[in-house]
């Protein structure tokens, strides 16, 4: 079960993306993500709307964050609240 809200999860892919895409441990993570992050992006910049299918990309991205850190998502405000709680 997700806890973190949809708007929520596309403003820090959207940041991750933007932020922490050259980051060499993210960068496999943001290679294979090659549609959820921009998708996130653009949702989170309102320069879209998601179809079902968008957000299904979206979510798949954002559950990939988790399982990559061995996380549980247990609702986020941040992509450094998150890889704050990775690095612990």
């Amino acid at each position: 079960m997700s806890h973190t809200q949809f708007e929520k999860r596309c403003d820090i892919l959207a940041d991750l993306w933007i932020s922490y895409r050259d980051v060499a441990e993210l960068k496999d993570f943001v290679d294979y993500n090659d549609l959820g992050l921009p998708l996130a992006y653009c949702t989170a910049e309102s320069m879209t709307t998601l179809t079902a299918k968008g957000e299904h990309f979206v979510n798949e991205t954002f559950d990939l964050l988790m399982t990559s850190l061995q996380m549980e998502d247990t609702g986020f405000d941040s992509i450094d609240e998150i890889l704050g709680q990775a690095s612990e």
